[in-house]
């Protein structure tokens, strides 16, 4: 347990949160998941199912139907055949990555991960006893995991690399040539590639595909929470080779024995074409967002090497404005009024130098946030 560590955003954030009640106005740039709400099809499919009496434990593997349902996505949105079988819903992307390490990872193996990365990766890792090993990534390799790490970093006790794509906090791609290298490595070495997708729909340029679509030994994790804007529903799925399925599906079984009912039902309404053309809208409104931000916070001296191709996040070296991003976080909430991410939440890789923006807001309330941090810089002469 001493090796877990807390999210450091989430005593910056009830700190937001205290300021607030004091009658403070504070900018939320620091928050991960959608500012939109669920979509209307989706909220009536769920309350449609709660008068229906739709409370009940569902198979641990999902709704027959909603697994169905997500075998469809694959097919229009990727042209990807996965038969349902190898669909199991969760209890959140976090439940599915939890399920992926312990089917995995015996005690001592390692895990490969991209440093800097989402800080709960390594924590999944470390509760069935296995070893994260960060590998320091930069702008050049788009701060991914690149074949080329994986060729030097594989060792003897490596069990799986985990990536994610568009990743959090950099909201970079991995190309998909990049990818299926990645996957022949990991397979000629006896290990397994974890592919984290949550992000997948909020991309705003670049080619892109599922890796389930070049391979069917990989694990490979989707979410309803970012793009579907259903974070509270704690609802995600993950595609597994067809021999770990009975195992994942004991594995569930044992651990929260199904995802919840209600959500499963208001998720069948996620891929319909309503609904889908709600979500087109807001990736459009992320989209802008994203280029107003990153310009903006670029004229104000954060260096941003990559632009973000996907997710909502900005990674942003803070070197030349401050030597200690986490002080420079606290005294930007406290004296500016705008909360952000310190560079310590997401692993060792100069995390004193940088710090991540979500543009998870409105362009107003962004355009807000830019104008207090360059007040903030003038009065502090950084």
């Amino acid at each position: 347990m001493a090796e877990i560590e807390p999210f450091h955003v989430m005593a910056l954030l009830a700190r937001a949160r205290e300021l607030e009640a004091q009658g403070r106005s504070i900018i939320h740039m620091e928050i991960g998941e959608p500012d939109f709400p669920t979509p209307e099809p989706v909220i009536r499919a769920g309350i449609r199912a709660l008068e229906r009496g739709e409370h009940f434990y569902t198979p641990t593997p999902g709704l027959p139907q909603l697994r169905e349902a997500i075998a469809g996505y694959y097919r229009s949105r990727y042209g990807v055949a996965i038969p349902a079988s190898r669909i199991l819903v969760t209890t959140g992307a976090s439940a599915a990555l939890m399920l992926a390490c312990a089917a995995l990872i015996d005690p001592g193996d390692e895990v490969m991960l991209a440093d800097p990365g989402y800080p709960a990766n390594r924590h999944f890792v470390r509760v069935v006893e296995g070893v994260p090993r960060a590998v320091p990534v930069d702008a050049a390799s788009g701060y991914q995991l690149a074949p080329t790490h994986l060729e030097q970093h594989w060792g003897a006790r490596t069990a799986a690399a985990l990536v994610a794509s568009p990743s959090n906090p950099t909201g970079t791609l991995i190309s998909t040539e990049r990818l299926a290298a990645m996957v022949e490595i990991a397979r000629a070495r006896g290990g397994t590639l974890i592919v984290d997708e949550i992000y997948h729909g909020l991309v705003y340029e670049g080619e892109y595909t599922t890796a389930a679509a070049f391979a069917d030994d990989v694990f490979v994790i989707n979410s309803f929470s970012k793009y579907f804007n259903m974070t509270g529903w704690r609802l995600g799925w993950m595609v597994v080779p067809e021999a770990y399925a009975p195992e994942i599906d004991k594995l569930a079984q044992n651990l929260y024995l199904a995802a919840p009912t209600l959500a499963q039902h208001a998720a069948l309404a996620a891929f319909e074409p309503e609904t889908l053309a709600i979500l087109e809208k807001r990736r459009q409104e992320f989209k802008a967002r994203r280029d107003y931000l990153v310009p903006a916070l670029r004229g104000l001296g954060f260096d941003i090497a990559v632009m973000p191709q996907g997710a909502f996040y900005v990674y942003a070296g803070c070197g030349r404005l401050t030597k200690d991003s986490f002080g420079f976080v606290r005294d930007l909430l406290e004296r500016g009024g705008v909360a952000i991410t310190p560079g310590i939440d997401f692993g060792v890789n100069a995390p004193e130098r940088h710090v991540r923006f979500s543009y998870a807001n409105s362009i107003g309330r962004l355009q807000e946030g830019v104008s207090r941090i360059a007040n903030f810089l003038g009065k502090t002469g950084n």
